[in-house]
C-alpha cells in the first residue's frame, strides 16, 4: 500500500497569476511583485513568444493585509504602464515633424516633376521646387534626432519621479508582509 509522507508542518494554499510584458520589464516586475508577496513559480520556467514573456507567479493565498498588498499592486501596475507612456511619448513628436518634413519634400518633388512634364517644360520652377524638395527628404533623420534628444532630457526627470513613486509603493508593500 502506497503510504503518503507530509514534507513541512503545514498546508499552504497558492494563488496564481501570470504576468505578460516585454523584456525589458520583466525584471521590473518580478522585483516589484516580490514586494506584495508573489514569488516566481518554480514548478514552471519563463516563456517568451512573439517578443513577450509570460511570467508565472504565486503567493500564499491567507495572506494578511491581501486587501491593501492588492492595491498597492495595482498602483505599481498602473505606474509601471505610466512609464511606458512616458517612453513612447518621447518618440512621437520628433517622429511626426520627421514625417511632416519628408511629406513636404515629397509635395515638393512633386511639384517639380510636373512642372518638368508639363505640355511646355518649366524647367526653372522644376529646379525651385526640386532643391527644397531633395533638402526636405535629406534632413528628417537629423531633426529626428535632435528633437529626440530635447525631448529625452525632459522625460528623464519624469521617468526619475516614476521610479522613486514605484520604489515607494514597494516599501509601503514590504512593510505589510
Amino acid at each position: 500500500m502506497n503510504q503518503v509522507i507530509k514534507e513541512g508542518n503545514e498546508f499552504i494554499g497558492y494563488e496564481y497569476k501570470d504576468i505578460i510584458t516585454e523584456p525589458e520589464r520583466a525584471s521590473l516586475y518580478l522585483d516589484g511583485y516580490r514586494h506584495f508577496g508573489w514569488v516566481p513559480d518554480d514548478n514552471f520556467q519563463v516563456s517568451a513568444a512573439k517578443g513577450k514573456i509570460t511570467l508565472k507567479l504565486k503567493r500564499n493565498r491567507k495572506l494578511l493585509n491581501k486587501a491593501e498588498l492588492t492595491r498597492l499592486q495595482r498602483h505599481f501596475d498602473s505606474c509601471v504602464n505610466e512609464l511606458d507612456k512616458i517612453q513612447k511619448s518621447a518618440t512621437f513628436p520628433p517622429m511626426m515633424w520627421a514625417i511632416l518634413i519628408g511629406l513636404i519634400g515629397t509635395a515638393l518633388i512633386a511639384g517639380s516633376t510636373f512642372a518638368v512634364t508639363a505640355d511646355s517644360p518649366m524647367i526653372l520652377l522644376c529646379v525651385i521646387l526640386a532643391i527644397p524638395g531633395f533638402i526636405c527628404w535629406a534632413i528628417p533623420p537629423m531633426v529626428y534626432q535632435k528633437l529626440l534628444q530635447k525631448k529625452q532630457g525632459q522625460i528623464e526627470a519624469a521617468m526619475e519621479q516614476k521610479y522613486d513613486e514605484i520604489d515607494d509603493i514597494c516599501q509601503k508593500g514590504d512593510k505589510l508582509l
